[in-house]
Protein backbone atom coordinates (compact mmCIF):
# COMPACT_ATOMS: atom_id res chain seq x y z
CA UNK A 1 0.00 0.00 0.00
CA UNK A 2 1.35 3.42 -1.48
CA UNK A 3 2.40 5.93 1.80
CA UNK A 4 -0.32 8.97 1.97
CA UNK A 5 0.77 12.14 0.94
CA UNK A 6 1.14 13.15 4.56
CA UNK A 7 3.53 10.62 5.33
CA UNK A 8 5.46 11.02 2.15
CA UNK A 9 6.25 14.55 2.98
CA UNK A 10 6.88 13.42 6.46
CA UNK A 11 9.47 10.78 5.23
CA UNK A 12 11.10 13.40 2.88
CA UNK A 13 11.52 15.86 5.56
CA UNK A 14 13.18 13.46 7.94
CA UNK A 15 15.92 12.26 5.03
CA UNK A 16 16.79 15.68 4.17
CA UNK A 17 17.31 16.60 7.97
CA UNK A 18 19.09 13.36 8.61
CA UNK A 19 21.55 14.58 5.39
CA UNK A 20 21.54 17.77 7.18
CA UNK A 21 22.80 16.26 10.49
CA UNK A 22 25.74 14.13 9.16
CA UNK A 23 27.22 16.66 6.13
CA UNK A 24 26.31 20.18 7.84
CA UNK A 25 25.04 22.86 5.32
CA UNK A 26 23.84 21.87 1.81
CA UNK A 27 22.45 23.28 -1.40
CA UNK A 28 18.99 22.39 -2.85
CA UNK A 29 21.40 20.16 -5.73
CA UNK A 30 22.78 18.36 -3.33
CA UNK A 31 19.90 17.52 -1.57
CA UNK A 32 18.36 16.00 -4.82
CA UNK A 33 21.35 14.68 -5.77
CA UNK A 34 21.81 12.54 -2.00
CA UNK A 35 17.98 12.30 -1.99
CA UNK A 36 17.38 10.86 -4.93
CA UNK A 37 14.14 13.25 -5.11
CA UNK A 38 13.07 15.63 -8.19
CA UNK A 39 13.43 18.79 -7.97
CA UNK A 40 10.11 19.78 -7.47
CA UNK A 41 10.07 17.44 -4.11
CA UNK A 42 12.95 19.15 -2.71
CA UNK A 43 12.14 22.96 -3.57
CA UNK A 44 9.19 21.53 -2.06
CA UNK A 45 10.75 20.24 1.26
CA UNK A 46 12.91 22.87 1.92
CA UNK A 47 10.39 25.84 1.79
CA UNK A 48 8.39 23.59 4.06
CA UNK A 49 11.07 22.57 6.43
CA UNK A 50 12.48 26.83 6.12
CA UNK A 51 8.56 27.89 7.31
CA UNK A 52 8.85 25.24 10.12
CA UNK A 53 12.02 26.93 11.44
CA UNK A 54 13.43 23.86 11.19
CA UNK A 55 16.10 24.78 8.47
CA UNK A 56 17.42 28.27 7.20
CA UNK A 57 19.86 29.80 4.32
CA UNK A 58 23.53 30.14 5.76
CA UNK A 59 25.01 31.17 2.83
CA UNK A 60 25.55 30.86 -1.09
CA UNK A 61 28.00 27.29 -2.05
CA UNK A 62 30.34 29.87 -4.55
CA UNK A 63 28.24 28.57 -7.39
CA UNK A 64 29.32 31.19 -10.66
CA UNK A 65 25.16 31.06 -11.56
CA UNK A 66 23.30 32.18 -8.45
CA UNK A 67 19.87 31.00 -8.08
CA UNK A 68 18.17 28.15 -6.04
CA UNK A 69 20.85 25.61 -6.22
CA UNK A 70 23.17 27.63 -5.02
CA UNK A 71 21.66 28.71 -1.92
CA UNK A 72 22.94 26.63 0.98
CA UNK A 73 20.54 25.23 3.82
CA UNK A 74 21.88 24.13 7.15
CA UNK A 75 19.51 23.07 10.23
CA UNK A 76 18.36 26.21 12.91
CA UNK A 77 20.84 26.06 15.53
CA UNK A 78 19.47 28.42 17.65
CA UNK A 79 16.43 25.79 18.46
CA UNK A 80 17.66 24.91 21.09
CA UNK A 81 21.02 24.72 23.14
CA UNK A 82 22.88 22.19 24.57
CA UNK A 83 25.94 21.43 27.75
CA UNK A 84 27.99 18.87 27.86
CA UNK A 85 29.97 18.09 31.12
CA UNK A 86 33.08 16.29 31.88
CA UNK A 87 33.23 15.07 35.65
CA UNK A 88 36.50 14.68 37.23
CA UNK A 89 37.10 12.72 40.25
CA UNK A 90 38.39 16.72 41.36
CA UNK A 91 36.84 19.37 38.65
CA UNK A 92 33.92 19.58 36.25
CA UNK A 93 34.70 21.02 32.91
CA UNK A 94 31.12 22.40 30.91
CA UNK A 95 30.55 23.36 27.54
CA UNK A 96 27.28 24.84 25.81
CA UNK A 97 26.74 24.87 22.73
CA UNK A 98 23.95 25.22 19.99
CA UNK A 99 21.91 22.41 17.87
CA UNK A 100 24.22 21.94 15.65
CA UNK A 101 27.29 21.68 18.16
CA UNK A 102 28.95 25.30 17.79
CA UNK A 103 30.33 26.12 20.94
CA UNK A 104 28.91 28.95 22.95
CA UNK A 105 30.33 28.74 26.17
CA UNK A 106 33.12 26.82 28.36
CA UNK A 107 34.60 26.99 31.53
CA UNK A 108 35.80 24.39 34.07
CA UNK A 109 36.31 24.58 38.00
CA UNK A 110 37.96 22.37 40.62
CA UNK A 111 36.01 20.61 43.12
CA UNK A 112 37.40 20.12 46.64
CA UNK A 113 35.59 17.25 47.56
CA UNK A 114 36.72 17.17 51.16
CA UNK A 115 34.13 20.05 51.62
CA UNK A 116 31.45 17.50 51.65
CA UNK A 117 28.52 16.32 48.73
CA UNK A 118 26.50 19.13 49.38
CA UNK A 119 29.04 22.11 48.79
CA UNK A 120 30.87 19.99 45.93
CA UNK A 121 27.13 19.45 43.60
CA UNK A 122 26.27 23.53 44.45
CA UNK A 123 29.91 24.20 43.08
CA UNK A 124 29.39 22.42 39.99
CA UNK A 125 25.87 22.84 39.33
CA UNK A 126 26.54 26.84 39.95
CA UNK A 127 29.41 26.25 37.11
CA UNK A 128 27.11 24.84 34.64
CA UNK A 129 23.95 27.53 35.53
CA UNK A 130 26.67 30.42 34.80
CA UNK A 131 27.87 29.15 31.54
CA UNK A 132 24.01 28.63 30.41
CA UNK A 133 23.11 32.16 31.29
CA UNK A 134 26.31 33.78 29.74
CA UNK A 135 26.01 31.67 26.63
CA UNK A 136 22.55 33.16 26.10
CA UNK A 137 22.84 36.41 28.04
CA UNK A 138 25.77 38.19 26.34
CA UNK A 139 25.38 36.73 22.88
CA UNK A 140 27.91 38.38 20.70
CA UNK A 141 31.11 38.59 23.32
CA UNK A 142 33.74 37.71 22.54
CA UNK A 143 36.60 37.64 25.39
CA UNK A 144 35.64 36.18 28.55
CA UNK A 145 32.99 37.21 31.43
CA UNK A 146 33.21 38.68 34.45
CA UNK A 147 32.69 35.36 35.65
CA UNK A 148 35.36 33.70 33.29
CA UNK A 149 33.41 31.91 30.91
CA UNK A 150 35.02 31.80 27.45
CA UNK A 151 32.81 32.80 24.48
CA UNK A 152 33.26 31.11 21.09
CA UNK A 153 29.90 32.22 18.63
CA UNK A 154 27.06 34.65 18.83
CA UNK A 155 23.71 33.78 18.56
CA UNK A 156 21.11 35.55 17.37
CA UNK A 157 19.22 34.34 20.83
CA UNK A 158 18.56 31.88 23.29
CA UNK A 159 17.21 29.00 22.67
CA UNK A 160 16.21 26.54 25.72
CA UNK A 161 18.48 24.47 27.12
CA UNK A 162 17.10 20.82 25.69
CA UNK A 163 19.69 18.33 27.02
CA UNK A 164 22.80 18.18 29.07
CA UNK A 165 25.08 15.01 28.11
CA UNK A 166 27.37 14.07 31.21
CA UNK A 167 30.56 12.03 30.98
CA UNK A 168 31.60 9.89 34.16
CA UNK A 169 34.26 7.49 35.58
CA UNK A 170 32.36 4.71 37.41
CA UNK A 171 29.42 2.63 35.72
CA UNK A 172 25.88 3.33 34.04
CA UNK A 173 23.25 1.11 34.64
CA UNK A 174 22.04 0.01 31.37
CA UNK A 175 18.39 -0.19 32.69
CA UNK A 176 17.72 2.97 34.10
CA UNK A 177 20.68 5.03 32.67
CA UNK A 178 21.65 5.79 35.94
CA UNK A 179 25.85 6.12 37.40
CA UNK A 180 25.78 3.34 39.87
CA UNK A 181 27.24 3.60 43.17
CA UNK A 182 31.07 2.74 43.33
CA UNK A 183 33.50 2.33 45.26
CA UNK A 184 36.65 4.52 44.93
CA UNK A 185 34.64 7.21 43.14
CA UNK A 186 33.00 10.48 45.43
CA UNK A 187 29.08 10.34 46.48
CA UNK A 188 28.86 14.02 44.78
CA UNK A 189 29.00 12.25 41.38
CA UNK A 190 25.75 10.49 41.61
CA UNK A 191 24.12 13.20 44.10
CA UNK A 192 25.15 16.16 40.69
CA UNK A 193 23.51 14.25 38.16
CA UNK A 194 19.60 14.61 40.78
CA UNK A 195 20.71 18.08 41.11
CA UNK A 196 21.27 19.06 37.54
CA UNK A 197 17.76 17.64 36.99
CA UNK A 198 16.05 19.36 39.85
CA UNK A 199 17.36 22.61 38.58
CA UNK A 200 17.00 21.88 35.08
CA UNK A 201 13.61 20.37 35.10
CA UNK A 202 13.14 20.89 31.20
CA UNK A 203 15.99 19.56 30.21
CA UNK A 204 16.78 15.88 29.69
CA UNK A 205 20.28 14.80 31.39
CA UNK A 206 22.12 11.40 29.86
CA UNK A 207 25.06 10.22 31.72
CA UNK A 208 27.58 7.95 30.23
CA UNK A 209 30.56 6.63 31.17
CA UNK A 210 33.67 8.96 30.02
CA UNK A 211 35.92 5.87 28.48
CA UNK A 212 32.33 5.14 26.13
CA UNK A 213 32.44 8.93 25.11
CA UNK A 214 35.96 9.53 24.20
CA UNK A 215 35.60 6.53 22.44
CA UNK A 216 32.20 8.12 20.14
CA UNK A 217 34.14 11.55 19.84
CA UNK A 218 37.12 9.56 18.00
CA UNK A 219 34.77 7.56 16.02
CA UNK A 220 33.25 10.78 15.35
CA UNK A 221 35.85 13.17 14.61
CA UNK A 222 39.23 11.14 15.76
CA UNK A 223 41.53 8.45 15.20
CA UNK A 224 39.05 5.72 14.80
CA UNK A 225 37.11 7.77 12.03
CA UNK A 226 37.51 5.55 9.19
CA UNK A 227 36.59 2.47 11.46
CA UNK A 228 33.29 1.35 12.68
CA UNK A 229 35.00 -1.51 14.72
CA UNK A 230 37.61 -0.96 17.50
CA UNK A 231 38.58 -0.68 20.74
CA UNK A 232 39.52 2.73 22.94
CA UNK A 233 42.01 1.76 25.63
CA UNK A 234 41.94 4.54 28.23
CA UNK A 235 45.11 5.33 29.57
CA UNK A 236 44.46 8.08 32.94
CA UNK A 237 44.61 8.08 36.28
CA UNK A 238 42.37 4.96 35.86
CA UNK A 239 42.14 2.03 33.38
CA UNK A 240 39.12 1.30 31.37
CA UNK A 241 38.30 0.24 27.10
CA UNK A 242 35.60 1.34 25.20
CA UNK A 243 34.45 -1.26 22.54
CA UNK A 244 32.52 -0.64 19.63
CA UNK A 245 31.31 -3.25 17.45
CA UNK A 246 29.60 -2.52 13.55
CA UNK A 247 29.09 0.91 14.83
CA UNK A 248 27.67 0.70 17.81
CA UNK A 249 29.39 1.47 21.40
CA UNK A 250 28.39 -1.98 23.39
CA UNK A 251 28.40 -1.69 27.21
CA UNK A 252 27.40 -5.50 28.52
CA UNK A 253 25.07 -6.93 30.45
CA UNK A 254 25.33 -4.81 33.46
CA UNK A 255 27.30 -1.81 32.03
CA UNK A 256 30.51 -2.57 32.53
CA UNK A 257 31.76 -3.83 29.79
CA UNK A 258 35.62 -2.61 28.97
CA UNK A 259 36.36 -2.24 32.98
CA UNK A 260 39.98 -3.97 31.67
CA UNK A 261 41.68 -2.26 34.89
CA UNK A 262 40.71 -5.30 36.68
CA UNK A 263 41.82 -7.83 34.15
CA UNK A 264 44.40 -10.10 35.71
CA UNK A 265 47.58 -10.22 34.33
CA UNK A 266 51.05 -11.08 35.38
CA UNK A 267 53.41 -8.73 37.00
CA UNK A 268 51.16 -7.64 39.76
CA UNK A 269 51.75 -8.62 43.64
CA UNK A 270 48.15 -10.18 43.71
CA UNK A 271 44.56 -10.52 42.35
CA UNK A 272 42.23 -7.92 41.70
CA UNK A 273 39.35 -7.92 43.94
CA UNK A 274 35.53 -7.51 43.46
CA UNK A 275 36.32 -3.74 44.97
CA UNK A 276 39.42 -2.70 43.71
CA UNK A 277 41.95 -3.01 40.99
CA UNK A 278 44.88 -3.31 42.57
CA UNK A 279 46.31 -6.54 41.54
CA UNK A 280 44.85 -6.28 38.20
CA UNK A 281 45.62 -4.38 34.91
CA UNK A 282 45.44 -0.83 36.95
CA UNK A 283 48.35 -1.64 38.42
CA UNK A 284 50.30 -1.92 35.42
CA UNK A 285 49.23 1.09 33.56
CA UNK A 286 47.66 3.14 35.58
CA UNK A 287 49.03 7.15 35.73
CA UNK A 288 50.61 5.90 39.46
CA UNK A 289 52.06 2.42 38.23
CA UNK A 290 53.54 5.10 34.84
CA UNK A 291 55.50 7.09 37.39
CA UNK A 292 56.60 4.41 39.53
CA UNK A 293 57.98 2.75 36.11
CA UNK A 294 59.66 6.25 35.37
CA UNK A 295 61.51 6.18 38.61
CA UNK A 296 62.85 2.43 37.93
CA UNK A 297 64.01 3.42 34.90
CA UNK A 298 65.70 6.33 36.25
CA UNK A 299 63.66 8.85 33.98
CA UNK A 300 61.97 10.66 37.34
CA UNK A 301 63.70 11.25 40.75
CA UNK A 302 63.30 8.78 43.44
CA UNK A 303 61.17 9.09 46.06
CA UNK A 304 58.62 10.97 44.50
CA UNK A 305 60.26 14.48 44.40
CA UNK A 306 59.64 15.13 40.63
CA UNK A 307 55.91 17.10 40.26
CA UNK A 308 55.54 15.56 36.39
CA UNK A 309 52.62 14.09 35.70
CA UNK A 310 52.36 10.37 33.84
CA UNK A 311 51.58 12.32 30.61
CA UNK A 312 54.42 14.41 31.23
CA UNK A 313 57.14 11.76 31.81
CA UNK A 314 55.58 9.87 28.85
CA UNK A 315 55.46 12.88 26.21
CA UNK A 316 59.46 13.83 27.73
CA UNK A 317 60.32 9.98 26.88
CA UNK A 318 59.30 10.44 23.42
CA UNK A 319 60.60 13.49 22.52
CA UNK A 320 63.85 12.68 23.88
CA UNK A 321 63.95 8.87 21.77
CA UNK A 322 62.58 10.95 18.51
CA UNK A 323 64.93 13.82 18.71
CA UNK A 324 68.09 11.55 19.72
CA UNK A 325 69.08 14.06 22.17
CA UNK A 326 71.72 12.32 24.73
CA UNK A 327 71.63 15.07 27.05
CA UNK A 328 67.89 15.85 27.49
CA UNK A 329 67.13 17.01 31.24
CA UNK A 330 64.84 14.58 33.21
CA UNK A 331 61.46 15.85 33.38
CA UNK A 332 61.24 16.77 37.39
CA UNK A 333 65.12 18.01 37.36
CA UNK A 334 65.79 21.33 38.59
CA UNK A 335 65.92 24.34 36.82
CA UNK A 336 69.66 25.28 35.57
CA UNK A 337 70.62 21.24 36.91
CA UNK A 338 72.83 19.70 35.20
CA UNK A 339 72.02 17.73 32.02
CA UNK A 340 72.43 13.75 32.31
CA UNK A 341 74.17 11.55 30.33
CA UNK A 342 72.81 8.58 28.10
CA UNK A 343 69.19 9.47 29.16
CA UNK A 344 68.48 8.21 25.50
CA UNK A 345 68.37 4.66 26.46
CA UNK A 346 66.85 5.41 29.88
CA UNK A 347 63.97 6.65 27.64
CA UNK A 348 63.61 3.62 25.24
CA UNK A 349 63.81 1.39 28.38
CA UNK A 350 61.15 3.33 29.63
CA UNK A 351 58.93 3.00 26.73
CA UNK A 352 60.03 -0.42 26.14
CA UNK A 353 58.57 -1.18 29.35
CA UNK A 354 55.21 0.54 29.33
CA UNK A 355 54.69 -1.43 25.67
CA UNK A 356 55.45 -4.51 27.33
CA UNK A 357 52.83 -4.00 30.34
CA UNK A 358 50.06 -2.37 27.42
CA UNK A 359 50.51 -5.38 25.19
CA UNK A 360 49.43 -8.02 27.85
CA UNK A 361 46.21 -5.58 27.88
CA UNK A 362 45.96 -5.23 24.09
CA UNK A 363 46.74 -8.90 23.47
CA UNK A 364 43.52 -9.88 26.10
CA UNK A 365 41.58 -7.33 24.11
CA UNK A 366 42.63 -8.62 20.27
CA UNK A 367 41.87 -12.68 21.52
CA UNK A 368 38.90 -11.79 22.75
CA UNK A 369 37.09 -8.99 20.42
CA UNK A 370 39.29 -9.53 17.35
CA UNK A 371 38.75 -5.24 16.60
CA UNK A 372 41.53 -5.09 14.47
CA UNK A 373 42.16 -1.62 15.59
CA UNK A 374 43.19 -0.50 19.38
CA UNK A 375 43.12 3.18 20.18
CA UNK A 376 45.20 4.43 22.74
CA UNK A 377 43.18 7.28 24.53
CA UNK A 378 43.07 9.39 27.57
CA UNK A 379 46.36 11.91 28.15
CA UNK A 380 49.04 8.96 28.72
CA UNK A 381 48.04 7.20 24.84
CA UNK A 382 47.73 10.59 23.39
CA UNK A 383 51.28 11.46 24.79
CA UNK A 384 52.59 8.21 23.52
CA UNK A 385 51.97 9.23 20.09
CA UNK A 386 52.89 6.61 16.98
CA UNK A 387 56.04 6.22 19.09
CA UNK A 388 54.16 4.48 22.05
CA UNK A 389 52.03 2.67 19.42
CA UNK A 390 54.39 1.32 16.92
CA UNK A 391 56.24 -0.26 19.83
CA UNK A 392 52.69 -2.27 21.36
CA UNK A 393 51.46 -3.00 17.50
CA UNK A 394 55.17 -4.79 17.57
CA UNK A 395 54.60 -6.81 20.46
CA UNK A 396 51.05 -7.62 19.65
CA UNK A 397 52.64 -8.83 16.35
CA UNK A 398 54.29 -11.60 17.92
CA UNK A 399 51.91 -12.26 20.64
CA UNK A 400 48.75 -12.99 18.27
CA UNK A 401 47.96 -14.19 14.85
CA UNK A 402 45.24 -11.78 14.62
CA UNK A 403 46.23 -8.58 12.85
CA UNK A 404 45.63 -5.01 14.66
CA UNK A 405 46.52 -1.45 14.16
CA UNK A 406 47.48 0.04 17.40
CA UNK A 407 47.02 4.10 16.68
CA UNK A 408 47.40 6.83 19.33
CA UNK A 409 44.17 9.38 19.95
CA UNK A 410 43.89 12.35 18.32
CA UNK A 411 41.63 14.26 20.62
CA UNK A 412 43.11 12.90 23.82
CA UNK A 413 42.02 13.99 26.80
CA UNK A 414 39.05 16.33 25.38
CA UNK A 415 37.96 13.25 23.59
CA UNK A 416 35.13 12.92 26.76
CA UNK A 417 33.94 16.82 27.02
CA UNK A 418 33.55 16.63 23.25
CA UNK A 419 31.52 12.74 23.39
CA UNK A 420 29.39 13.89 25.80
CA UNK A 421 28.50 16.98 23.23
CA UNK A 422 27.98 14.84 20.43
CA UNK A 423 25.50 12.29 22.30
CA UNK A 424 23.57 15.22 23.53
CA UNK A 425 23.87 16.64 19.99
CA UNK A 426 22.62 13.36 18.37
CA UNK A 427 19.36 13.17 21.28
CA UNK A 428 18.30 16.41 20.86
CA UNK A 429 17.71 16.00 17.11
CA UNK A 430 16.16 13.13 16.89
CA UNK A 431 13.81 14.11 19.59
CA UNK A 432 13.12 17.52 17.63
CA UNK A 433 13.30 16.37 14.10
CA UNK A 434 11.23 12.76 14.16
Amino acid sequence: MPASPSTARAINDRLALRLLQREGPLTAGQLKQLTGLSRPTVADLVERLTASGLIEMVGESGAQRRGPNARLYGIVGDRAHLAALDVRLESVSVVVSDLVGRVLAEASVPIDADAGTGPAVEQAVALVERAVKEAGAEAGATGPGETGVRHRESVREWGSLHTVGIGAPGLIDPATGELRNTTGLPAWHRSLVGALQERLPDARVVVENETNLAALAEMRDGAARDRDTFVLLWLDMGIGAAVVLDGALRRGASGGAGELGFLPVPGTRGLPSATDCEGGFHSLAGAAAVLELARKCEVLGVGGAGEATAAQVVRWAVATVTDGDAEAVRPDAPRGAPAPRKVHARAARFLDTLADRLALGVASVVALLDPGCVVLGGEVGQAGGDELAVRVAERIAGMSPLPVEVRPSVLGDTAVLRGALLTAQDGAQDELFG
